[in-house]
């Protein structure tokens, strides 16, 4: 690939959220393996397999305790399902293509020729790398920053694909307190048609516990019960103090 620029760095580090003390790390965590073989003298000495395996432990570990905290209410096997979707090789090169990362891949000339840039495989190993070398120049916290900022339209798409179901809990739960059931309401729809947004509030007894907003009524509906369940719980939390 041609000689990267100083500014395509900078607006590679300003998508990561971290300029690099030493940005040598984020070179190597760029560099893939077959491009060793082609090497000239002073260039960057390793490749990003070590940093890759250790940026998969990095995530895997961001990941859970966001899933934990986002999802007080999911089991275990709940909160497994989605974290492998989350660190799937599928995610985290959708993930590594809104970055751009191929265009700063260093691959050797078979890699190059045979479409490696756009690579599911290379893109993920490549991001993955990346936030290990995010973590190694500035910390855990500032990798978790970067790492739930990049992936929270995955985020969104989990709470969207009802995997936790805060309705069916929800439901559930009015039973159990009131004897019947929430009822939903489209306050709103704006947007064109094929980028539709919904807004939803959620009524118990009369009363609106909770409002969401989506590109579906599904998730819409979603985000309410998820704020209402919250505000029954920390209620029934309460009255039990």
């Amino acid at each position: 690939m041609a000689q990267t620029s100083t500014t395509q760095w900078a607006e590679l580090e300003t998508a990561l959220q971290h300029v690099f003390q030493d940005r040598r790390r984020l070179e190597e965590a760029l560099t893939h393996a077959s491009s060793l073989n082609e090497r000239k003298g002073g260039e960057p000495r390793g490749d990003n397999e070590r940093l890759e395996f250790l940026g998969d432990a990095v995530l895997d570990l961001i990941i859970s305790e966001a899933l934990v905290e986002r999802y007080p209410e999911a089991t275990e096997g709940a909160l497994s399902k989605m974290r492998a979707r989350l660190v799937s090789e599928a995610a985290l090169a959708q993930v590594a293509r809104r970055l751009g990362l191929g265009r700063f891949l260093r691959l050797g000339r078979g890699e190059e020729l045979s479409g490696g840039r756009e690579k599911s495989s290379l893109l993920a190993d490549a991001f993955e790398a990346v936030v290990a070398a995010v973590y190694h120049d500035g910390g855990y916290e500032t990798a978790r920053r970067t790492v739930l900022t990049l992936l929270e339209p995955e985020f969104v798409e989990e709470l969207a694909s009802g995997v936790v179901d805060y309705k069916t809990q929800l439901q559930e739960y009015c039973q159990q307190l009131f004897g019947q059931l929430p009822l939903y309401r489209v306050t709103r729809e704006s947007g064109p048609d094929h980028r539709k947004v919904f807004q939803v509030e959620l009524m118990i007894n009369g009363r609106c516990y909770g409002d969401g907003t989506g590109k579906s009524k599904k998730e819409a509906e979603q985000r309410a019960a998820k704020e209402a369940l919250e505000k029954l719980l920390q209620q029934t939390s309460r009255g039990k103090s």
